[in-house]
């Protein structure tokens, strides 16, 4: 048995040190069991590629990859996908928040028969009020958008059987959501409850500019229910319009003096352009991201591998 390790970096060079001695500690104890650990540095702007190159080159389990350009951590995570040669994959988050020591608790889990075994947070290290908002956001997206059955926590922190994540790769459109992807591979998802830690150093990658991204790409994804909201939404401001326009006409012919209402018709023109101009909006961004999956915009560039002979496929 062979387990692969997938983590994307981005700003870890102080950090991936300590998850590595981490995923070392856990794989001493089980000397039978084989792994490998792919480090796919995501264009980050310190010197992690040279950190994870120099790894690479001291330890043959290591496989440092190095992309081109800033791809995102969905497209990392894929970009690493494509080179494990193990029977189980596991990722890991590159700042020490994830538990990554716990891979055995995580086989102990997917041995029970799940395809694949997802962390549940127990505590989250999250002490902004707009980061909580968010991720409860984001679970709620989840849970209606994607159909995800009830009761499953979903997260980039999982380990999954090799037939998973061989399909996972066989999607090639520019705009992943990863838990998007495994549920419509598989809802035989199982949870393990783990606790978030602190991050060693540094702060989180994720900016209020990706955080909205990351929600975009999970509402547009693999999902036309936005679209079915904006009919709805127009559904019933027509059939609002209609009633105001009966009522309307019944008080003009059955009352003599009515006094104009300029401020509430600007608010009715104002809250009804604003939903058209949202709503045109979302209809844009699907539209968009047709228009760059016909141009073949790629996932991902790796710009140089190093270390041990992964598997490798074209992106």
């Amino acid at each position: 048995m062979k387990i692969s390790f997938v983590i994307p970096c981005y700003r870890s060079a102080k950090n991936i040190g300590i998850v590595l001695d981490e995923i070392r500690g856990a794989m001493d104890k089980h000397p039978d069991t084989e792994y490998e650990i792919i480090l796919v540095n995501d264009c980050s702007p310190d010197n992690t590629a040279e950190v994870i190159k120099h790894l690479a080159e001291e330890d043959p389990h290591i496989l440092a990859i190095d992309l081109a350009k800033n791809s995102g951590q969905p497209n990392a995570l894929l970009a690493g996908l494509n080179y494990v040669t193990g029977d189980y994959i596991m990722t890991s988050d590159d700042d020490g928040q994830t538990p990554v020591g716990r891979v055995f608790d995580f086989l102990e889990e997917m041995n029970k028969g799940y395809d694949v075994v997802c962390a549940r947070y127990t505590e989250r290290d999250q002490p902004s009020l707009f980061r909580r908002m968010g991720s409860a956001l984001n679970r709620a997206m989840s849970d209606w958008l994607i159909e995800k059955p009830k009761g499953t926590y979903m997260a980039a922190f999982f380990m999954a059987k090799r037939f998973v994540t061989d399909e996972m790769i066989r999607y090639r459109q520019p705009y992943p959501y990863i838990s998007g992807l495994i549920l419509r591979i598989t809802q035989n998802v199982g949870n393990l409850d783990v606790e978030q830690r602190r991050r060693e150093s540094g702060s989180s990658g994720y900016t209020l500019s990706k955080l909205l991204k990351l929600w975009m790409n999970g509402f547009t994804a693999f999902s036309i229910k936005p679209l079915r909201i904006a009919t709805a939404a127009g559904v019933c401001l027509a059939g609002i319009g209609f009633i105001t326009a009966i009522v309307t006409i019944l008080r003009k012919i059955f009352v003599d003096d009515i006094q104009v209402g300029w401020s509430s018709l600007m608010a009715a023109i104002l809250v009804t352009g604003g939903l058209i101009l949202i709503f045109m909006g979302i209809i844009g961004e699907y539209i968009g991201r047709i228009y760059m999956c016909i141009n073949e915009t790629p996932q991902y560039v790796v710009k140089e591998v190093t270390g041990h002979a992964g598997k490798q496929e074209e992106n």
